[in-house]
């Protein structure tokens, strides 16, 4: 059924009118009155009872006033729908992250990324970098927050800098070294090494061992945690020490102290993932709502030197 006809019909039987039908819809009365025949014939029943002074709905009529608006209302609803989620006001967003490198900041951006699409379902997974890239390869996530992915390329996806945090030493806060406001890495030589999981961090992992190995020792690295709550817990627990990002002083940090290194070590990057070439519009709307925010996100998440306690 031609939704231009059911459009006319309802325009000519709410107003009671064909001139005034066709004055509303910007066309001249002699289409009208050819598009309701064109109906009448199609459902083969008079639809309206017309003379020079007045128009009436028939029964059939009526029924099909109260069918056609519905009609028509679902007709307007689902360009709505399929504009809203062409807009990326709709739809699904599945976000990985990790938990220690984000939280600082992770839900003031998704508060501000709500105000402007508060129809979209967000899903959100504390993710290792190795998990971010697993769900990737199988599509469960559309945007990753993690370390940069030794495969990111391979994977498609575009790779863009959030904010780059700095290696720091990690210390029991009764270690004798914890006097000493900056440390060299060679100082920790023969200290037990927690390190967090090579499997989740390949990249961080090998660059604290690389570091090392500069600062000439191989670190006798005796717990691989797959969590830094629980790195920081063991160490707090005077089991060890170890070298990580700053951004895990915002976990529970009893028992512990940190201490900048005089190494030059390269910072460590928080990267944001996507597939630019199959963009998504929520993704869209999200990856816009990070580049707006990154000032922000970089000077929240900074370091002026002084990490002292």
């Amino acid at each position: 059924m031609d939704l231009r006809r059911l459009r006319t019909f309802v325009r000519v039987a709410k107003l009671r009118s064909f001139s005034k039908a066709a004055s509303e819809l910007n066309t001249v009365q002699p289409a009208i009155s050819r598009q309701i025949a064109a109906l009448e014939e199609e459902l083969g029943t008079p639809l309206l009872w017309r003379n020079t002074r007045q128009v009436q709905v028939t029964p059939a009529g009526e029924a099909l006033l109260e069918q056609a608006s519905v009609m028509l209302a679902l007709e307007s609803g689902i360009k709505r729908r399929v504009l809203s989620a062409a807009q990326g006001e709709t739809g699904e967003l599945r976000i990985g992250y990790i938990s220690s490198a984000c939280a600082d900041f992770l839900p003031g951006l998704m508060r501000r990324y709500r105000e402007h699409y508060p129809d979209v379902h967000i899903v959100l997974t504390d993710m290792t970098a190795q998990q971010q890239r697993e769900a990737f390869q199988v599509g469960r996530i559309d945007v990753g927050m993690s370390r940069p992915l030794l495969v990111a390329g391979e994977l498609g996806l575009t790779a863009e800098l959030v904010y780059e945090d700095a290696l720091l030493a990690v210390l029991p806060e009764s270690h004798p070294l914890a006097k000493q406001s900056r440390l060299n890495l060679s100082h920790l030589a023969e200290e037990p090494f927690i390190l967090f999981q090579r499997g989740e961090a390949i990249g961080l992992f090998d660059q604290i061992l690389s570091a090392c190995h500069q600062a000439g020792f191989s670190p006798r690295v005796i717990s691989e945690p797959a969590s830094m709550q629980t790195l920081l817990t063991s160490v707090g627990c005077g089991l060890g020490v170890s070298v990580v990002p700053g951004c895990i002083r915002g976990l529970n940090t009893v028992g512990c102290i940190f201490r900048p290194l005089k190494d030059l070590l390269a910072p460590v990057r928080l990267e944001l993932h996507y597939d630019k070439q199959r963009l998504k519009p929520t993704v869209a709307g999200f990856v816009e709502e990070v580049h707006n925010t990154l000032p922000e996100i970089r000077a929240r998440m900074g370091t002026d030197g002084n990490w002292g306690d």
